[in-house]
């Protein structure tokens, strides 16, 4: 009989287990936490959207649509697509549920992004994010609020540290039409000394030329001219409010005037914060203002901004995460002790006490599996220690053993 072949993960998929899904998690429960102090709402979005959601908000000549997007027909000829990232989703969700009557709305939700690309550290064809959007404010301070919200999640999740935020401004629309008129003749001028890839974003997407990370186009990027030659005295106006209110807060930032978003609809703040942590993957959290995304969409003119940060790359930043173990291990030993555990330990639970059992093995083992969870104490119950309605409390750091009625167990190993 032929050996049954082991199946393999799907390229650029993971399975997260101990401590990456420890730090997976600390991630989440963190951002959870703070995005309630500052009232932002949890929603949750459809896995997949029609492909027009994506073609139309990322644009169809951008890299993720053209050559990045899992997309398929299902069975009834639809085009559906899997989402590669959560503006567009939510962007859809806002539309179709008629949400503009919350606005200004504050959303936030996390869960997997897919995306057809070279698989490396940090970076997996199935990955995950968190993401904050505030949608139908027009105003400064909201950039402001949400940078707050990026900054405060890093500085809890104890990572801040050479974490910069670069902050840029994109401008209004005449600002940045006459900038990009601008970049264009600055690019044609020297479009033979261009990359190829240069040479394509050149017809289709000119602002994407000033990232570029190709060597030879490094000297013709950095000699561009800036944007601020270009903006209006709203556009200046309003990234004044911003820088002076991350000052405010006393949320470091410097300012990269190189830093954009390629397509039309993103308008005046663009940021990202990166750290040298991760090599050549830096971007641990990146966002900006698309104000006229929701109306290419469909809707009306509808103001948003919003950023998304990578859980995995995040949960690498983080230190070594403490393995916390339960707070008591069962040991049962004779008739009818086991059934009598299983009746205390549903009694720990329901008052928040975590505990697991030893189910097999001599003392000895069933000791070395507590000490192996790291558990906080042991508690044996034998035929003698049930007759007499007490079990043998260990207390595993300090070493001590004493007897505890049955009845107040509960009370002996309470959190303090």
């Amino acid at each position: 009989m032929a050996k049954i072949q082991t199946p393999q993960p799907v390229r650029g998929t993971q399975d997260i287990f101990g401590e990456d899904q420890e730090r997976f998690s600390h991630v989440v429960e963190t951002f959870e936490r703070v995005r309630r102090l500052y009232g932002f709402k949890g929603v949750e979005m459809p896995v997949f959207e029609p492909t027009a959601v994506f073609a139309r908000s990322l644009g169809e000549t951008t890299d993720v649509v053209s050559k990045e997007m899992y997309s398929f027909e299902d069975r009834g000829g639809d085009s559906l697509t899997l989402r590669p990232e959560f503006t567009a989703g939510i962007s859809r969700a806002f539309l179709s549920n008629g949400w503009q009557q919350h606005v200004p709305l504050k959303l936030s939700t996390h869960g997997p992004l897919f995306r057809y690309e070279r698989p490396q550290k940090g970076r997996y064809r199935q990955f995950h994010q968190l993401d904050a959007e505030i949608i139908g404010a027009g105003e400064a301070a909201a950039d402001v609020e949400l940078l707050c919200f990026a900054d405060q999640l890093l500085h809890e999740l104890g990572i801040a540290d050479g974490v910069t935020l670069q902050l840029n401004t994109l401008g209004d629309a005449e600002s940045r039409d006459a900038w990009r008129d601008a970049l264009v003749e600055h690019f044609q001028a020297h479009k033979a000394d261009l990359s190829k890839d240069s040479q394509d974003r050149l017809e289709r997407n000119p602002l994407r030329i000033l990232d570029s990370k190709e060597r030879q186009d490094r000297p013709i990027a950095d000699s561009a001219p800036d944007i601020d030659a270009y903006l209006s005295s709203e556009a200046s106006g309003f990234f004044a409010q911003v820088t002076e209110g991350l000052d405010a807060c006393g949320v470091s930032w410097t300012r990269d005037s190189r830093l954009v978003r390629g397509l039309d609809y993103y308008r005046h703040t663009a940021f990202e914060f990166v750290t040298d942590r991760l090599g050549a993957q830096g971007t641990v959290l990146a966002g900006g203002r698309y104000d006229g995304l929701i109306e290419s969409l469909g809707g009306p003119a509808t103001p948003a901004v919003g950023w998304a940060a990578g859980i995995e790359r995040l949960g690498m930043l983080l230190e070594e995460p403490k393995s916390i173990g339960p707070d008591a291990v069962f040991v049962p030993l004779g008739e009818g002790c086991e059934a009598a555990a299983q009746r205390l330990m549903n009694e720990l639970r329901r008052a928040n006490i975590s505990c697991e059992m030893a189910y097999k093995g001599n003392m000895k083992k069933r000791m070395q599996k507590a000490n192996a969870v790291g558990a906080a104490h042991v508690v044996i119950i034998g035929e003698n220690e049930l007759a007499n309605g007490v079990a043998a409390v260990k207390n595993l750091e300090t070493g001590d053993q004493r007897e505890i009625v049955l009845t107040g167990l509960v009370a002996a190993l309470a959190k303090k």
